[in-house]
């Protein structure tokens, strides 16, 4: 969602301070009463521009997706336990099993004993 323009910032204070109620203002420009406050508040504080945009940290599908990549390609049977170990990585299982999601992997695990003679595999 996009912050609102300072045009109708300005609008929006200029009718506040003009002595119009809040709730008028609100309804004249469309807007939430508790918008007209936080501009007015701001304005008061010498801020009257939008904060600025949050950004998230960059994922770890992002920063090190040729590493693990690389990782997946050597030993497609590791577990993510073990591509921590040896990439020497402190991210969370978690966050590297997104990122494996993310970028489209899949781990497949080695049979630990022959397959089943009774049910097809």
């Amino acid at each position: 969602m996009k912050a609102y323009s300072m045009d109708l910032r300005d609008r929006v204070l200029k009718d506040a301070q003009a002595g119009l109620a809040t709730s008028a203002v609100a309804a004249k420009y469309s807007v939430s009463p508790a918008w007209v406050r936080r501009v007015k508040q701001r304005a008061a504080a010498g801020q009257l521009g939008p904060k600025p945009q949050r950004r998230g940290p960059v994922s770890a599908a992002v920063r090190f997706a040729e590493q693990i990549r690389q990782a997946v390609r050597e030993t497609p049977d590791a577990t993510l336990d073990e591509y921590r170990q040896r990439l020497n990585w402190t991210m969370s299982r978690s966050t590297l099993a997104n990122a494996l999601v993310t970028l489209g992997l899949t781990r497949k695990k080695s049979r630990s004993g022959p397959a089943s003679r009774i049910v097809p595999t």
